[in-house]
């Protein structure tokens, strides 16, 4: 499995894990977070392993559509570069580093 594609379904589904049915969760979580293989989530809910394959798919395309729609994680990446550089450049003004601090903390609750 590509580390590029983990990363991004792992970053997809920490925004959008809450508009996933019960069962899309389960199984993604346990694919990419996890790192279980079809086969142990095939066994782990007495499925076959293209049923697992086939909900994954889905559900990976679910989520790249409502990033398509939504934006938040482009979004949120534009943020965390921005800050970055407006840290980079005034890194000795207390006062803004402290709000972009605060910012940043609300971004990854």
């Amino acid at each position: 499995m590509e580390i590029e594609k983990t990363n991004r379904m792992n970053a997809l589904f920490e925004f959008y894990a809450t508009l996933l049915t019960e069962k899309q969760m389960n199984y993604v979580e346990l694919y990419y977070a996890d790192d279980y293989s079809l086969a142990e989530i095939a066994e782990e809910y007495n499925i076959s392993r293209q049923a697992v394959y086939d909900n994954i798919k889905r559900t990976e395309k679910v989520l790249e559509t409502y990033e398509t729609k939504l934006h938040m994680y482009s979004d949120y990446i534009v943020r965390e570069q921005i800050f970055a550089e407006i840290l980079a450049k005034y890194a000795d003004d207390t006062y803004l580093v402290d709000k972009i601090t605060i910012l940043q903390s609300l971004e990854n609750e």
